[in-house]
């Protein structure tokens, strides 16, 4: 049995992915995805984790939306056409310029069956570790969505909840990380 690296902010980075307009009012369970989502970003800012965002084609799917844009503060999105984001050369280059030892990407976002897996592929390519919080990705169908999962775990992605990861990262209580991410935990 292989024994698995605990995840820790020093070596992990957030990558959201197209959590956008247009596309997710037909998304399943869209707003426990939008709000894990929120969750992880606020978690990755505290633990001053490096953060990436990135939109599909945003001229005709729309921007981020708005609590997500939030969360960001300000942080821009890389736009794509792409599924993947490792087949984009600007946003594969801009997560390749993440300084060691980061070597674990934390993607969430939509959909799981298309640009979450694409995704996951090329960075397990690129010899990166991957987490996915299962309950902050989704597709337009929960058909799509477990298969997409099933797909995941098969290339070798760790598929956990927002929560696990979250409380992973953290480590331990009593912290001013864990009491400040602690309100919304709960």
């Amino acid at each position: 049995m292989r024994i698995p690296e605990i995840l820790t902010p020093e070596r992990c980075a957030l990558l959201v992915v197209d959590i956008q307009e247009r596309l997710m009012p037909v998304i399943n369970h869209r707003d426990e995805v939008v709000k894990n989502a929120a969750l992880l970003i606020k978690a990755a800012k505290t633990l001053k984790m490096e953060i990436l965002a990135t939109t599909q084609y945003t001229a005709r799917i729309g921007e981020l939306l708005p609590e997500i844009q939030a969360e960001l503060a300000g942080l821009t999105p890389l736009d794509k056409m792409h599924f993947s984001c490792f087949a984009n050369p600007a946003i594969q280059g801009r997560i390749k310029a993440i300084p060691p030892p980061v070597n674990t990407l934390i993607i969430c976002g939509v959909e799981t069956h298309i640009c979450i897996y694409q995704t996951v592929a090329g960075a397990l390519r690129d010899g990166y570790r991957v987490v996915v919080p299962a309950d902050a990705v989704s597709s337009r169908t929960v058909k799509n969505h477990k298969l997409g999962l099933a797909r995941l775990r098969e290339l070798g992605a760790v598929v956990a909840s927002t929560e696990m990861v979250i409380y992973e990262l953290l480590g331990e209580a009593g912290t001013p990380a864990f009491k400040e991410l602690l309100p919304f935990l709960k």
